[in-house]
């Protein structure tokens, strides 16, 4: 109980993103529609992959914010002190439940952040593809908020959702393209 009534938390935690009616998500919100796009997205993953990890993992990647904060992709960031900053969080947080729940919260966390398995891979493009979605739907949301071009987006989001997720890429990359050419 003590794990869940921190994770409530995450509620709190606001992000660069904002929802379609123009109001910033917090970090619960985003994993949940994550969770979502997981279950309804995964005949698109590029390679087989286990949905139930995948929901799993995008359920409790950002849970580290409760301590670290959001750090928003097109923000100024010292990279390596976000980091450390969430893998201490990450450590104190599953420290909250019982010993073999905490080692295979904290195992999923690493890998998702290693980004190195199918699961990870689709997760972790799940991840960057679901806010593009909502800054199109909502007229530029944090692109405008964080003067982005086309070439920065193309370079922090492409080799991620192209790596995990290459078919959502295709359906995301030029639709980005034509709102940049209009905007």
């Amino acid at each position: 109980m003590a794990f869940l009534m921190e994770a409530d938390k995450l509620k709190a935690i606001t992000r660069a993103t904002r929802n379609h009616d123009g109001r910033f998500e917090n970090s619960a919100e985003h994993s949940w529609h994550l969770a979502l796009f997981a279950t309804v997205l995964a005949e698109h993953a590029p390679e087989p992959v286990n949905v139930g990890r995948v929901v799993k993992m995008l359920l409790i990647h950002d849970i580290v914010e409760i301590d670290a904060g959001d750090a928003p992709i097109f923000g100024e960031v010292d990279h390596s002190a976000v980091d450390a900053s969430e893998r201490a969080a990450a450590d104190r947080l599953f420290g909250l439940l019982p010993q073999d729940q905490a080692t295979e919260f904290l195992e999923l966390w690493h890998e998702f952040e290693d980004n190195e398995t199918p699961d990870a891979r689709f997760a972790k493009s799940l991840d960057r593809f679901q806010p593009p979605n909502l800054n199109l739907a909502i007229g530029g949301g944090s692109w405008t908020d964080y003067n982005v071009s086309l070439e920065t987006f193309e370079g922090k989001l492409a080799p991620k959702i192209q790596r995990g997720a290459p078919a959502l890429w295709n359906w995301l990359h030029p639709r980005v393209k034509a709102f940049f050419r209009t905007a």
